[in-house]
């Protein structure tokens, strides 16, 4: 335990007039200048605080104000007039028939071919039957044991070896 007489000690330390005199009015200086630091911040924010308070009165005093007088000198009216004006020629558009030497004519490259529902089951053919209806040459190509591709071999298209 501490004895009464450290404790006695301890205060005249703390206490003493042995302090250096700079070294207390240094302190006592810097505790002025946070002291007026923190009036001043407090005094910015309740100036803050105040005219952010007039700026939304202000804004909502203006949202909700009438008119001015110009708006409402117009009597009101159960129809909207509309006056309507002729559009000049020159901003009319008008389509003309194609000169005969522009006009360009294809003939048909391809059929239409229309199915129907009926109820006649899709049969499946083998691949024989599928052989005998393609053009020949064909070959089938098997990929695996369910897919295969059926290749139609176009001789007309084949370069010629010389």
């Amino acid at each position: 335990m501490n004895e009464p007489g450290h404790n006695e000690r301890l205060l005249n330390d703390v206490l003493s007039e042995g302090v250096a005199a700079e070294f207390r009015e240094g302190l006592l200086n810097q505790t002025l200048r946070l002291a007026r630091r923190h009036r001043r911040f407090r005094q910015a924010r309740r100036a803050a605080t105040a005219l952010a308070v007039v700026a939304g009165a202000g804004l909502l005093v203006w949202r909700h104000s009438p008119p001015g007088p110009g708006l409402a000198s117009l009597p009101n009216r159960p129809y909207t007039l509309v006056r309507t004006q002729p559009l000049p020629v020159n901003a009319w558009v008008v389509t003309k028939p194609l000169a005969p030497a522009n006009l360009i004519a294809s003939a048909r490259t391809g059929s239409i071919v229309v199915t129907a529902k009926t109820g006649v089951p899709v049969r499946v053919i083998s691949d024989d039957e599928l052989l005998a209806l393609a053009p020949k040459p064909a070959a089938l190509v098997r990929y695996g044991p369910h897919s295969a591709e059926l290749v139609l071999v176009n001789l007309a298209r084949q370069p010629q070896a010389e």
